[in-house]
């Protein structure tokens, strides 16, 4: 099966960086990209600036494929958006991959060991994978492959607002008010249905970190605007992060300014708040967010749930997954990543060990390996693709080797925001004068009836 391709689901960071692992190994790797252009989920966020920098961002195979082309590289300091990203690494990286490489309109919509299916034993270790594929133009195919690296993320399956990990009642009802991505606020469209609105975000990591800044910031701007921030937790505790002493000094000043605006009665926080119905308002077009002790939101007009992501492993139905049952990580990477115990600097970086499974060669990588867990950056990904690729192409020794040091403090679970690209940590000194261990809270009492 050697002379295979290994087949690779998804051209965001870490499937391109697992194809140029691959290429440089000497290996043939075949991308499929459901979306129209490499980066497709991250074209999403685009207005989104990462807390890492570029030094951090781009995959050390990436680079050195890159610098045999025009590439010009981005200054290693500096802080990329989602659009910047895109435009300025993956997609000189799918180029330089080339078309027969990087195939997009393309969607893997099911993979199994050929012949079989998940219940028949004989010739999974020596049979190569089916990989079944439906292009955008309603075309289906099917190619085999020695093996299968789904980088594909979790971004199109956002939790839902619900509080049991479930939508709510009355929450697919109630999609018109709801958005499950940070708002774009400098779309002037976007903006308008945010200004002097009443508005509930849902959430506690950093993309919640990032719509607090945005929209206290629109608060400040627009009258009549105000903001509940809803939390399932007890109190805010942790909430806010490492602060000064966060390695990603971005991240650090993420969740400065975000505590910053909690202090400055920008928004009303309701801790312990697990949303169990959405109900219309008698009146108008807005909802009613009711919890599961009865507790109401009144008059809601938009609720942003950033509540996190999960995997979409339905496609993957027909193979041998080896998952922890609570994270959806394979089960030698749970206990690493497990958030009630570890942030990022307390992950141990890891690679084809932990991210094997039953059945051979098929491997979960970058977010989609992490579960439900939201501890997670680029580096990671690109490590556990260098491992997988040296373990591919036998070279088992490079594939054992730990090469990379992650930063230390916050938990991390996707990208961050800050107005000026320069801000750091020293910049939110006035704001606030730290946040670990958990801040002193100044929260909001609220009675039965909040936000009316």
């Amino acid at each position: 099966m050697n002379t295979l391709p290994v087949v690779v689901v998804g051209a965001g960071p870490v499937g391109l960086a697992a194809a140029a692992q691959l290429r440089e190994r000497g290996l043939t790797a075949l991308v499929f990209e459901r979306g129209e252009s490499a980066g497709a989920a991250i074209a999403e966020w685009n207005h989104v600036r990462l807390f890492s920098r570029w030094g951090e961002l781009i995959d050390p195979a990436a680079r050195r494929l890159l610098e045999t082309t025009d590439w010009t590289a981005p200054d290693d300091d500096a802080y990329p958006t989602g659009q910047d990203w895109t435009r300025d690494y993956l997609v000189p990286l799918a180029n330089a991959l080339g078309n027969d490489i990087v195939q997009l309109n393309t969607e893997v919509v099911g993979v199994a060991r050929r012949g079989r299916d998940r219940v028949v034993d004989a010739g999974r270790d020596t049979e190569p994978l089916s990989v079944h594929l439906r292009r955008s133009d309603g075309t289906e195919g099917r190619i085999t492959a020695q093996a299968v690296i789904d980088a594909s993320g979790t971004w199109t399956t956002p939790n839902p607002l619900g509080g049991e990990g479930l939508p709510a009642l009355g929450e697919r009802d109630a999609v018109d008010v709801i958005e499950y991505r940070v708002p774009n606020l400098a779309d002037e469209a976007v903006r308008a249905r945010y200004a002097g609105k009443h508005i509930v975000i849902a959430g506690s990591g950093h993309s919640a970190m990032t719509a607090i800044v945005a929209l206290a910031d629109l608060e400040k701007q627009a009258p009549g605007t105000r903001i509940s921030w809803v939390l399932r937790r007890g109190d805010v505790g942790s909430t806010f992060g490492g602060g000064e002493d966060d390695q990603l000094p971005a991240r650090g000043a993420l969740g400065l300014r975000a505590k910053a605006a909690v202090d400055a009665g920008l928004l009303t926080v309701v801790p312990g708040f697990r949303t169990a119905t959405i109900e219309p308002a008698d009146d108008d077009d807005r909802v009613v967010l009711v919890s599961d002790t009865g507790a109401r939101i009144d008059d809601v007009d938009r609720v942003v749930v950033l509540t996190g992501f999960r995997p979409d492993l339905s496609w993957l139905s027909e193979i041998r997954l080896g998952l922890d049952p609570v994270l959806q990580a394979p089960t030698q990477l749970a206990p690493l990543i497990d958030p009630n115990v570890h942030s990022c600097g307390t992950v141990y970086p890891h690679g084809v060990a932990e991210l094997s499974h039953p059945e051979p060669n098929v491997f979960l990588a970058g977010m989609k390996s992490y579960g439900r867990a939201p501890t997670f950056l680029a580096m990671t990904g690109y490590e556990q693709v260098r491992s997988i690729a040296a373990a591919l192409d036998g070279d088992h020794d490079a594939a054992a080797r730990v090469e990379l040091t992650l930063p230390e403090t916050g938990v991390c679970g996707g990208a961050g925001v800050f107005d000026d690209p320069d801000t750091t940590s020293a910049d939110a000194e006035d704001a606030s004068a730290g946040c670990c261990p958990a801040p002193a809270q100044a929260l909001i009492t609220l009675s039965a009836r909040a936000g009316g």
